[in-house]
């Protein structure tokens, strides 16, 4: 009998829904939420209330794109965390009461694991054992993959995130929320070595720091518009392009190390900061140059997606990993 699967995310601002049938993902819808652009970033009650505005179509279509009825549902899943409780109470109260609806089980996935695990929705997937570099707004962290749950974090960002800092900076220049992938688009028109920024130290072999270049670049900012209040306006692409660089070279030093410390020379990237050009490229480099075997998913499946919960359900269904309906969302859940 086939394994149908219903997975839902909403850990963020983005309400997504996807249908797996024996691994294999048949859909994966995403709502995003443009409430937040005006704010300059994500406002939690705002995120939920859209949440719940969102999740009844969403599941609907992912559904009916499936081509599945609910009452071929063997398990519905969803995120239980990291995230933000608002947020994940939408999910998690939507799921569990469906599920006792069709007197079906629940599966609870950690949001960090799905993003590791999302490359084993579509080939070519990683072999055992295998490095993931994931990088988020929320997390950076290098994690030693063994199994398909059997994972350990080997290294991690010590204050903010690589994506937290994207966004940040890019505030400093002006862009709009999220501006992460703004910084992407204008620094392929910059030089990636027209400003240097130090790379920031952080206590352990595999962590990393990002609190530090931040400060740096707001200090520069505010020395140059001292100067010359049209700065940022006439440098945008190469200020861009820089920070990006030194982001990216902090991340690749870190993996690099880590690979080598441990002999593993197969090496993945996941989460939202994924789908930035430069570090795709930087991974890709990795495998022409140095001969690794290097793995990157799918856009749709970088970014938040239930498709990257339903493939960690799959999983976890055929290990008989089920929850209780006691269960409730955890804002901070470590793998």
């Amino acid at each position: 009998m086939s394994i149908y699967i219903l997975a839902i995310e909403s850990s963020c601002d983005d309400t997504s829904a996807a249908v797996i049938k024996d691994g294999i993902v048949l859909s994966n819808i995403v709502a995003n939420q443009s409430v937040h652009e005006q704010y300059g970033g994500v406002v939690p009650e705002l995120a939920s209330r859209a949440h719940q505005q969102n999740i009844v179509p969403v599941v609907d279509t992912a559904l009916k794109k499936a081509g599945v009825e609910k009452q071929q549902l063997s398990a519905i899943a969803f995120t239980l965390g990291p995230g933000l409780i608002g947020s994940l109470l939408v999910g998690t109260c939507f799921a569990k009461a469906m599920a006792l609806a069709l007197d079906i089980p629940i599966i609870t996935v950690n949001h960090m694991k799905a993003h590791v695990l999302a490359h084993f929705i579509d080939d070519p997937k990683p072999p055992f054992p295998f490095l993931c570099l994931t990088v988020s707004g929320g997390h950076t962290q290098i994690v030693k993959i063994t199994d398909y749950l059997e994972m350990e974090v080997v290294g991690e960002t010590i204050d903010d995130a690589a994506g937290e800092a994207f966004d940040k900076i890019a505030k400093m220049l002006g862009l709009p929320y999220p501006g992460g992938p703004l910084v992407d688009k204008h620094a392929k028109l910059g030089n990636p070595k027209a400003f240097q920024f130090p790379q920031p130290k952080s206590h352990g072999e595999f962590n990393f720091s990002f609190s530090g270049l931040k400060t740096s670049v707001l200090y520069f900012l505010q020395k140059q518009m001292a100067a010359d209040p049209d700065f940022i306006k006439n440098n945008l692409n190469d200020l861009c392009a820089s920070v990006q660089y030194t982001i990216v070279k902090i991340l690749m030093k870190k993996l690099k190390k880590a690979a080598h410390h441990y002999e593993i020379y197969d090496v993945a990237i996941a989460g939202g900061v994924s789908a930035n050009s430069a570090l795709r490229a930087a991974i890709e480099k990795l495998g022409t140059s140095g001969g690794w075997k290097t793995y990157i998913p799918q856009f749709q499946y970088c970014t938040d997606n239930a498709g990257m919960i339903a493939i960690t359900a799959h999983h976890q269904y055929l290990a008989q990993d089920f929850a209780e309906q006691s269960v409730t969302p955890m804002a901070r859940f470590k793998i």
